[in-house]
């Protein structure tokens, strides 16, 4: 499945930050939509700043306009404000964390998948939930530790789920 996008994408002045407060404000939405759009199809948890801005995301080759790190860190900055991702990972802001998904939501389609396949009771390494065969063609499959432990948190919180310290890493049981 290819991804797709929005019109403003082929429109050149969306590659400039607007002046007028209305349009720029108008305008951050759409990026911030495009941003996290483009995040959930390609499973992105972490941004480098630099290499964004030469990703197909902020960079329309075919038009030769791309956004300016500046402009890229302004609206992540926009979605840190709306909570739609976790924080930046230094001082610089040219590495964040990005979620699409909230930890919480996570936690419900990993327990749903726990429930579902009849795994209650039973325990995890993370490994084995975000990089194994059982989970492989599940929405989380493929989950960094960060978010993943994160989404774990919020079920132990909830009483779904214990995270336990193993020799060799963490792990998780299932209520």
């Amino acid at each position: 499945m290819s991804f797709e996008w929005p019109w403003q994408y082929n429109f050149p002045p969306f590659f400039t930050l607007q002046p007028n407060v209305d349009t720029r404000q108008k305008q951050l939405a759409a990026w911030c939509s495009l941003a996290l759009s483009y995040c959930r199809h390609h499973k992105l948890y972490t941004l480098d700043v630099m290499e964004a801005q030469e990703s197909p995301v902020f960079n329309n080759k075919k038009m030769e306009r791309k956004l300016s790190i500046e402009a890229i860190q302004v609206v992540f900055e926009e979605l840190r404000k709306k909570g739609e991702f976790s924080s930046w990972l230094d001082k610089n802001k040219s590495r964040c964390l990005v979620m699409w998904r909230r930890p919480e939501e996570w936690g419900k389609l990993i327990h749903q998948w726990v429930s579902k396949n009849g795994m209650v009771n039973s325990v995890f390494t993370l490994y084995e939930l975000s990089n194994g065969d059982d989970t492989e063609g599940e929405e989380f499959h493929g989950l960094e530790d960060w978010m993943l432990l994160r989404s774990l948190q919020a079920l132990q919180t909830d009483g779904k789920a214990e995270i336990i310290i193993m020799d060799d890493g963490k792990g998780v049981k299932f209520f």
